[in-house]
């Protein structure tokens, strides 16, 4: 049982219970409030009708979040009833459906929002798209884990997990979409094994349509525990999806050139908290933080065979080695 539904009206039963069914969304239907109590704090969501909201507000039920009150044409009486039940809604069905739709989507998902971590390039070719992939590698055996791609130039993402051959929703697809996607929805719709989503571009001409990126986080972030974004250090999207970070990963090579360039890419970003990733060269830790201004957080050494195993598939993490223990520890350190 996910939703309860306190009513005796058949119209409000008809407006809710056959929506509940499309969403999949298991119902427990009530027409006695005394008897719905023992169901009040268990269900993720509580719709009591507008016919029976002055008998469940009589019997005081503890205040709880996800009440609403659902009826045709509700007057001030509902309203007042709304107030002491603590309900955050009232709803008028069956012209607000779509409210209902929504509603649903997200039902049973996490109570709060998984964490969001962005990484970015300091340089061409620090290795940024291999960091990503291996935070959600390494992710995805504990919890759902989703990568996205936001570089339309990088070499795709679903193409260095070995998911290219994948049934599943792309970028293309989404941007065809419209309204609020419901974190189920988008989990179960991009290409996913075991426990690792990504979301990337079917084809070779590619564009971020950046109003969908701003649509579909939300839903990535409440339908997964760890959403990873490979972002481009090109285009002017770069600095409001990176606000949109809890954690913000910049990979660099310790050389004079490459920390130069993530210097201004740094500059780009403004006062935006991030931690920077080392790749080999002959700077130091110290001179590296100076001359960018950012603290290094990890160090990631040259890993033998990886070449060899993103060509293959396994993405860059098939076994131990550097990248597995960085991402291990940066993953710890976001927690």
């Amino acid at each position: 049982m996910s939703v309860l539904l306190i009513t005796r009206s058949p119209s409000v039963h008809e407006a809710v219970v056959p929506l509940c069914a499309a969403a999949g969304v298991g119902t427990e239907v009530s027409a006695e409030p005394a008897l719905a109590l023992a169901s009040w704090s268990g269900a993720d969501l509580v719709l009591v009708g507008t016919d029976l909201a002055g008998e469940v507000a009589a019997l005081a039920p503890a205040r709880r979040p996800g009440v609403h009150l659902v009826g045709t044409t509700p007057d001030d009486t509902a309203f007042r009833h709304a107030v002491e039940l603590g309900a955050a809604s009232v709803v008028d069905l069956p012209s607000a459906a779509s409210w209902l739709v929504d509603a649903l989507a997200d039902v049973g998902e996490r109570a709060s929002p998984g964490r969001v971590v962005g990484v970015v390039g300091g340089a061409g070719g620090a290795g940024a798209t291999t960091l990503a992939c291996a935070l959600a590698q390494a992710h995805a055996v504990r919890a759902p884990t989703l990568v996205v791609d936001t570089d339309p130039l990088g070499p795709g993402l679903d193409r260095l997990l070995g998911m290219e051959e994948r049934p599943g929703a792309r970028w293309e697809a989404l941007v065809d979409t419209a309204g609020r996607l419901g974190a189920r929805a988008l989990r179960e719709s991009v290409p996913r094994t075991d426990g690792l989503g990504v979301l990337t571009w079917s084809g070779l001409r590619r564009r971020l349509d950046v109003p969908t990126v701003r649509r579909i986080l939300p839903s990535a972030a409440r339908g997964h525990d760890l959403v990873v974004l490979d972002l481009a250090r090109h285009g002017g999207a770069l600095p409001e999806l990176a606000d949109r970070c809890d954690d913000l990963l910049v990979v660099a090579p310790a050389t004079l050139a490459g920390l130069a360039a993530t210097a201004r890419l740094v500059a780009e970003l403004g006062e935006r908290r991030a931690g920077l990733v080392l790749r080999p060269g002959g700077v130091g830790d110290a001179d590296a933080a100076r001359v960018t201004g950012l603290p290094v957080v990890a160090a990631v050494g040259d890993q033998r065979g990886l070449a060899a195993s993103l060509d293959r598939g396994l993405g860059p993490l098939p076994g131990r080695g550097p990248l597995a223990r960085a991402a291990r520890d940066l993953l710890a350190e976001a927690a």
